[in-house]
């Protein structure tokens, strides 16, 4: 639904551009409609997927075998529970987390909190980036430090598939998905792992120094923050009746589909897990916990030349596929708790700037083995921030001020402050020994740890405890929740007061073919204004002699354009249009503002441009650099041309 402005409440809808835009009818068979809802948690999945989660899978494997199986067991479980939850919230409020946050704790605590969830969205980043660099190099020797830059141009295959529509880009994950799990089951056959050992790895156990620390960046990989965000905004892209009936059918559908998504995740996490342990452990290498040494060990322990290959495909193929949904999850965040929108290209950038950034410094610093545990590390960051979005997602689905008859059942509440408390012990006690470490480790600087890591900690402390008491005070005492209030304030029609019939019109002309329609847009307006009328044509000479010499120039092009503007006016005044000229030098967009300003007219009309894509970027948008210089409104005549 091209040009979708806002819901009726008066809310941006959550990623306007494909929000309604695919149909599912009720009269659809259930197999056929099924497909329809298949998409958004497949889209979702492939961030349960991401080289961070190689880097962790890989580390666990290859030094505690398949000890911790069980925790990506549990992430999984977790995550089909929290991935459903959101779900729930963005088919039933119509509202992502990020707005539903907005307007559950305020504008302050929102800034907090997106924040956070740049942070987050900044780790996720920097390991596809990592991820697809190390695969670049892999398959093709190419440098690390390229490799990182060179994914930075997969911001315009993302503005391509962004472009062609939602399934387009779902049904271009999804063979993206297919890649990694078809490469990653032929890594298990041939490492021919001890089948009967697994079972014992999903009996749930701390085997040994440093498994915390593994198993928290398992479920940071694994339950990512940003995905929650994502999903409750990925559902809108559903067209379902508002009622009843149809939002019941739209949370059951899209249930299955995160079951079915987020087990294929699973199982490309447990391949890469007992890949590791099957290679590396059995094999006596513990330390495997950089994708390039899991990458060179594959051959020589294996035997099997195809082993590495699938490994660097599979590893380019995550990479790619995941970068998606930390974009789609940036656009998100920013919208809905600071709603701020950034053109799609500008916030995809900004976020491959911010990613590339660490990574350049890491590898130049450190050299390119730092990249295995920068990994590691972009995952803890990830779990540390999950707190943040799983606990307002809780109150905001058990709470039925928010969804009604749709608030989830007191058991699947009681599963779900479970899952919740699970994730902020991990992560308080993991922080408490880090910093403890640091402390420790700091010897008589240590005092710059108290001062600046232990505040950020302890504040970040308060701030969970004050998103997970007041909104429980908030329900005890029933305070109301602004349900009529979207990111734009109270749903109201404006009091609108009709204006007068511009009658003082500024066209801009350009002596192309653009400039019939455009002149009879004019005319057509200044009959209707009736007597008085008038129209002032607007051409920018841009020779070399008018952008040195302004309008002191007497160049055969000025002296030219002066006798066309001529003929232009008598046409006019034959058609009843009293008409004048005037002329602008150098630039035309600053040049056309700064004649707008001079004459103040009612209205300025202007022809589209007549090229598209990299033409924009090379020859620029006349349009584009106008509309920012002048405050009387342009009327944007479409041509045959463009």
């Amino acid at each position: 639904m091209a040009g979708l402005k806002g819901t009726s409440d008066g809310r941006t809808p959550s990623l306007s551009e494909v929000h309604s835009s695919v149909s599912a009818p009720p009269t659809m068979k259930f197999w056929r409609r099924l497909l329809a809802f298949s998409g958004p948690a497949y889209l979702v999945s492939v961030g349960y997927m991401d080289p961070g989660n190689w880097a962790t899978d890989i580390a666990a494997g290859s030094k505690f075998g398949t000890a911790l199986l069980w925790v990506l067991l549990m992430s999984n479980l977790m995550a089909v529970l929290l991935q459903s939850l959101s779900a729930r919230l963005g088919i039933v409020t119509g509202m992502d987390l990020a707005q539903a946050c907005r307007a559950m704790f305020g504008r302050r605590v929102a800034n907090v909190l997106w924040v956070l969830a740049e942070v987050a969205i900044a780790a996720c980043d920097l390991a596809e980036v990592l991820g697809s660099a190390i695969g670049l190099q892999l398959l093709f020797g190419i440098p690390l430090i390229a490799g990182v830059i060179i994914t930075a141009l997969d911001t315009f295959v993302l503005l391509l598939l962004h472009h062609r529509g939602m399934r387009t880009m779902e049904a271009f994950i999804v063979v993206l998905v297919t890649t990694i799990g078809v490469c990653l089951g032929l890594e298990v056959l041939l490492s021919k792992p001890e089948w009967g050992s697994m079972a014992s790895g999903l009996v749930p156990s701390l085997p040994g120094p440093g498994a915390l620390y593994l198993a928290t960046g398992i479920l940071g990989a694994t339950v990512m923050p940003h995905n929650l965000y994502l999903h409750s905004a990925l559902v809108q892209s559903r067209r379902i009746a508002k009622t009843p009936a149809g939002i019941k059918s739209g949370i059951r559908f899209n249930f299955i589909d995160s079951v079915v998504a987020l087990n294929g995740a699973f199982f490309v996490n447990a391949s890469l897990l007992v890949m590791a342990a099957a290679t590396f452990y059995r094999a006596g290498y513990h330390e495997v916990a950089d994708i390039v040494d899991a990458h060179r060990l594959l051959e020589p322990i294996l035997g099997a030349s195809l082993a590495p290959i699938a490994f660097a495909v599979a590893l380019i193929a995550a990479g790619q596929s995941s970068t998606i949904t930390g974009t789609l999850a940036g656009q998100i965040v920013m919208e809905g708790f600071v709603q701020l929108r950034l053109r799609p290209i500008v916030r995809r950038l900004l976020t491959r700037a911010v990613a590339i950034t660490p990574a350049l410094v890491a590898i130049i610093w450190f050299g390119e083995r730092s990249t295995g545990g920068l990994l590691v590390l972009s995952q803890v960051v990830l779990s540390l921030q999950l707190s943040f979005a799983v606990i307002p997602l809780i109150h905001l689905t058990s709470d039925a001020r928010w969804t009604g008859r749709f608030a989830i059942k007191p058991v699947v509440q009681v599963a779900a402050w479970a899952v919740a408390a699970v994730i902020a012990a991990l992560n308080l006690k993991l922080a408490s020994e880090e910093i403890a470490g640091w402390i420790q480790g700091a010897g008589d600087s240590a005092w710059i740890l108290w001062v600046t890591v232990v505040p950020a900690a302890a504040g970040l402390v308060a701030l969970l405890a004050w998103v997970t008491v007041v909104p429980l005070v908030h329900r005890v005492k029933g305070v109301p929740v602004p349900s009529a209030v979207g990111v734009h304030g109270p749903a109201q029609a404006p009091e609108v007061e009709p204006i007068r019939a511009p009658r003082h019109i500024a066209v801009a002309v350009d002596f192309s073919t653009a400039d019939k329609a455009v002149l009879g847009h004019a005319v057509t307006i200044a009959r209707a204004a009736g007597q008085g009328a008038s129209i002032r044509l607007l051409h920018v000479v841009e020779s070399t002699s008018a952008r040195v010499f302004g309008a002191e120039t007497e160049d055969v092009e000025s002296r030219a354009d002066r006798e066309r503007l001529e003929l232009y006016c008598t046409e006019l005044g034959e058609l009843g249009v009293e008409a004048v000229f005037d002329l602008g030098y150098g630039e035309p967009a600053v040049q056309l503002a700064a004649l707008v300003q001079q004459h103040a007219p009612d209205l300025l009309i202007l022809g589209s441009h007549g090229h598209r894509g990299v033409g924009d970027f090379v020859h620029g948008t006349t349009v584009e650099g106008v509309r920012h210089r002048v405050t009387v409104p342009i009327l944007v005549v479409p041509t045959a041309s463009a």
